[in-house]
């Protein structure tokens, strides 16, 4: 059953290489290892995001409505330092205000949920929702636009793990709220950006990546937390430093970016028989440089960071801060400490489900609230019933990746939401062929 599923992932692998249509160079690679990845990561040339490259119609076919405006996908210029002006204006606010915004925001998710088997990424996805609400309209989140924020996020991510396929009437619905409530943003939203390219703005920044990954980043914690209860213990206790190796640790083994594109805006000299030209696409893996620099990378162990420095290790959970760094790389860790404190000051975790960086499951879990007990049997069948269900639900949701990961792959090419863009645009740039002294490699 394992085997065959192994085999399926494969087989996608393959066909997202095939029909993707980018040779790209990925780094680490066996010529240019770990000790090279910041230096090439950071170079002035690597800094290109979408233009030039077939990846990025992908990329832009699941964050529609808006990919054009997204921060993350802005080509450098005056729009892309407009834009990001106005997100880290949103993102800041003293220390104390934000972790506490965090809290309640769980507390008011939490209220309404008594414990039980749920779905980590489904249960953190409307706190997250209420948080990047309040931090937009800077007042609390009413139920119809939490829904709409869940139900547009919900859909993005779910398209991006090739579970599901793009909803764009649900994600349209959020647009016309968002369209409707611009004028009662209290920021200084982008003056290079249209009305309703302001909404996109909004949209995809906050109510999107802000959504899915703060979301996905609390499910890997927990349910590391749920498979690892000697740590769970102690990070019960509250000590924000211990916390901290928790969420660096989590955010090593299982990065929120699998790989990060860039194309180069010119060229990079790598040695004396390697320079890559103007046009390249470059693949950054995070999970690969994550793996090296450590003593037995695979194991789950938060006490490695007494020892270590984040800043020193090959550790880049934020990205490269020459590099378009992630604008949350402050908020992101203390928002996170906050409503880990919250939940594990209400629940027991518990999970023998598979733990992948990826995690398609959204991760199962039973949680049981403090001063209630499960019986050993009712336990042993819980444990048995989530490991035996998340094998089968790994074979089937294998072939549904397979069949809708292809369909999404080859509608975006046809599409070509970047490749059109660009072309219409006065600034458009040729890209150059890649060059022939490293061999090409999957872009996924």
């Amino acid at each position: 059953m394992v085997k065959l599923a192994d085999q399926v992932v494969a087989l996608r692998g393959k066909v997202f290489e095939l029909v993707n249509g980018d040779s790209a160079i990925t780094f680490p690679n066996e010529r240019f290892g770990p000790e090279r990845f910041r230096e090439i990561y950071s170079h002035p040339a690597a800094r290109g995001r979408s233009e030039g490259a077939g990846l990025s119609d992908l990329f832009w076919y699941w964050l529609s409505p808006g990919p054009e405006v997204h921060q993350e996908h802005l080509e450098d210029g005056p729009r892309y330092d407009d834009v990001a002006r106005a997100t880290l204006r949103i993102l800041s606010g003293p220390s104390d205000r934000l972790a506490d915004m965090a809290t309640r925001a769980t507390a008011a998710v939490l209220d309404g949920f008594g414990g039980g088997l749920v779905r980590l990424r489904d249960l953190m996805m409307p706190v997250w929702a209420e948080y990047c609400y309040e931090l937009v309209f800077q007042e609390s989140c009413p139920r119809e636009a939490r829904d709409l924020i869940v139900g547009h996020a919900n859909d993005v991510v779910t398209a991006l793990k090739c579970t599901g396929l793009r909803h764009m009437g649900r994600r349209n619905r959020l647009t016309r709220y968002l369209a409707q409530r611009l004028g009662d943003v209290p920021h200084e939203l982008p003056a290079s950006l249209s009305p309703r390219e302001q909404v996109h703005y909004l949209q995809g920044t906050f109510f999107n990546t802000a959504v899915v990954q703060l979301s996905e980043g609390m499910a890997h914690v927990l349910l590391a937390l749920a498979q690892h209860p000697e740590v769970q213990e102690r990070a019960s206790e509250g000590d924000d430093r211990y916390l901290s190796h928790v969420l660096d640790e989590t955010m090593r083994l299982y990065p929120l970016f699998g790989i990060a594109h860039r194309i180069t805006k010119g060229e990079i000299t790598l040695d004396e028989d390697t320079t890559l030209p103007a046009g390249s696409v470059l693949c950054f893996s995070y999970p690969a440089y994550h793996a090296t620099g450590y003593e037995d990378p695979e194991r789950f162990d938060p006490d490695r960071w007494e020892a270590l420095s984040a800043k020193d290790a090959h550790h880049i959970p934020f990205g490269i801060a020459a590099n378009r760094p992630c604008p949350a790389w402050r908020l992101a860790p203390l928002a996170m400490r906050a409503s880990l404190k919250e939940v594990l000051r209400r629940f027991t975790l518990d999970s023998t489900v598979e733990h992948t960086r990826s995690l398609p499951s959204r991760g199962p879990c039973l949680l049981v609230p403090h001063g209630e007990s499960v019986s050993p049997t009712r336990m042993r069948a819980i444990r048995t019933f989530l490991r035996v269900r998340d094998r089968w639900e790994e074979v089937w949701r294998s072939f549904v990746q397979l069949g809708l990961g292809t369909w999404m792959v080859l509608d975006a090419r046809h599409r070509r939401l970047a490749g059109r863009y660009f072309a219409e645009s006065p600034e458009r740039t040729s890209s150059c062929p890649l060059p022939n002294s490293l061999p090409p490699s999957s872009s996924r």
